[in-house]
């Protein structure tokens, strides 16, 4: 198979979809890996060495999308690339469809094999392709959320972990997953007094177990939400129904009850965020302030540090990625049930049901689909 690694043009995204040992590895499996001129200078892999391992360097987005049977991302297609996606070419990566039905229309139009990292779910329900760059996201949103809780960035003025003699700064983490647990355990290690909210209480139960002293469970509920974001200095946004727009949990009449210069994080800014005033921002310009509130919304956090992120994502990614290039995806989806998950959009059919509730579009049986390909 002929695989193409381009370059991330997202604003301040700076991964890349295969390290130099992913490409390696390819190619020692029989595969021709092409990859976009400078596309992991940023995260530290320059084009000579994916050279000195047999990777062909190509100058332009263009002749990568031209050549390969199969897209290897790490964000989603953006506006530029629409066009240059080819129907039957394999597109693997992040694209949280369910938050932007532009891309939804333009991969639905482009007939290509659309495979999210974000669906692909073991057995037990874990999204294995989701997992670091949560746990990256999950950690980076108290770093992030520390830092704008400091005066001259128009935040409380805070220290997260105060001093002796000083209260810490109160966080709330809506979400006990992989990204609210992350949260948590940062916060408390800097000494925050924090509270994380979760609707499963078997996942509160497990959460109290491992946490420390200065971690309290509370089931979520509005009512809940609503007495607690009066006292928090910060609020971490970690909500996530796989495939689906996450739910609105902090509404805009909430923030006139928040002190001003309480910060928000929202790591599900890629699902439609979870509190009702969210909107995607940027490395580059990452907040604003509503009700002098200040919100924190970047839609790639984890892009901040590419190498790190770029290792820990291909760990996850790469043996998924050598089953499609060693057995095609027909092949692949039919023998890895996690992977058949991962199928959102299959030549023009969307096969993920969240993706077609998100837009009131057709939906179709995933195995239906499937069979049809396995038949022809």
């Amino acid at each position: 198979m002929i695989i193409g690694v381009p370059m991330e043009i997202k604003t301040d995204e700076s991964r890349v979809a295969l390290t130099v040992g992913g490409v390696a590895e390819l190619i020692h499996h029989g595969h021709t890996v092409y990859i976009q001129k400078g596309a992991g200078i940023g995260s530290g892999f320059p084009d000579t060495l994916y050279e000195s391992v047999g990777g062909k360097i190509l100058s332009t987005i263009e002749e990568v999308y031209a050549i390969a049977d199969m897209i290897m991302k790490v964000k989603e297609p953006i506006e530029a690339e629409y066009k240059l996606v080819k129907e039957n070419q394999v597109i693997f990566t992040y694209f949280h469809f369910a938050s932007s039905e532009p891309l939804t229309k333009a991969m639905i139009e482009s007939k290509s094999i659309c495979i999210a990292y974000e669906t692909v779910e073991q057995a037990d329900r874990s999204l294995p392709l989701l997992v670091p760059m949560s746990e990256v996201a999950g950690r980076m949103s108290v770093q992030q959320g520390a830092k704008y809780l400091e005066k001259p960035i128009k935040g409380r003025g805070i220290l997260l972990g105060g001093v002796p003699g000083v209260q810490p700064a109160k966080v709330l983490v809506l979400g006990g997953g992989i990204v609210g647990k992350q949260a948590a355990k940062m916060a408390a290690g800097l000494g925050a007094d924090v509270t994380i909210m979760d609707i499963s209480l078997p996942r509160l139960r497990q959460l109290d177990d491992v946490m420390a002293a200065n971690v309290t469970t509370i089931m979520s509920n509005q009512y809940n939400i609503e007495q607690a974001v009066q006292e928090s200095d910060l609020i971490i946004g970690a909500v996530l129904i796989p495939g689906r727009k996450a739910p609105r949990l902090v509404t805009r009449e909430m923030l006139k009850l928040m002190r001003p210069g309480t910060v928000l994080v929202d790591v599900a800014v890629d699902q439609g965020g979870c509190f009702e005033t969210t909107k995607a921002t940027t490395h580059r310009d990452p907040t604003y302030i509503i009700d002098d509130v200040v919100h924190y919304c970047v839609a790639n956090m984890p892009g901040a540090v590419p190498y790190t992120s770029t290792v820990g994502l291909t760990n996850a990614t790469f043996p998924y990625a050598i089953q499609l290039a060693n057995k095609g995806w027909v092949k692949a989806c039919k023998e890895n049930k996690e992977l058949l998950l991962g199928l959102n959009i299959i030549k023009g059919d969307i096969v993920y049901e969240g993706v077609a509730e998100a837009f009131e579009l057709p939906y179709v049986d995933v195995n239906t689909v499937f069979e049809n390909e396995i038949a022809i």
